[in-house]
């Protein structure tokens, strides 16, 4: 995978934004790095402290506080304070769709970004209970992924899962990966 063609590609996406100003906004990064030469991207699990999303596997990230002034600022403050990922370590490469969450009324800007590897992270033992890296290829493949059809809202939609040893990822951070793992893939068919 060429890091400038993700980066094209990010930027010829056609943004969705959801302007619901009745959910909180918020932003994630998916931070993606290349180790053993295979690209791996971050994900959390949440402690049972947090006030929302207890134990979930998600990406760093949280909500916008006036001080941020950019959703992009709010991914890279969040992360620095989660996972202990300086902004200056962080390329970022492009933004996805906005995805709402279902029950707690949040909006969520992803933003993806491209970190050199090894990192030293530090994890806050408030909010993180670990750091997992899965390597793209595994969530690329088929019988990592569960696609369902549900009823959320008197709205027939697409749910995501992905499981990866003993952890699920699910919900909107199910949703995002989807999103963003959809856009790996044209990439690499554009490249061959």
């Amino acid at each position: 995978m060429n890091i400038e063609k993700l980066q094209q590609a990010l930027s010829r996406h056609r943004k969705l934004r959801n302007l619901d100003t009745s959910l909180i906004p918020s932003a994630v990064l998916i931070p993606i790095f290349i180790k053993d030469g295979e690209y791996h991207v971050i994900f959390t699990t949440r402690t049972h402290r947090v006030k929302l999303h207890k134990g979930e596997i998600s990406f760093p990230g949280g909500a916008y506080e006036e001080e941020d002034e950019t959703l992009l600022n709010t991914a890279l403050r969040e992360s620095a304070e989660e996972i202990g990922l300086a902004a200056k370590d962080v390329e970022v490469l492009g933004e996805l769709d906005d995805f709402p969450t279902i029950g707690s009324n949040y909006i969520i800007t992803p933003f993806v970004a491209a970190i050199s590897w090894p990192y030293r992270f530090t994890p806050d033992p408030r909010e993180v209970a670990q750091i997992i890296q899965i390597p793209i290829s595994a969530l690329l493949n088929k019988s990592c992924m569960t696609e369902e059809t549900e009823t959320l809202r008197g709205r027939t939609v697409t749910t995501y899962s992905y499981s990866y040893k003993t952890d699920l990822i699910w919900g909107a951070s199910a949703r995002i990966l989807h999103q963003f793992l959809e856009i790996w893939v044209a990439v690499m068919v554009e490249e061959t």
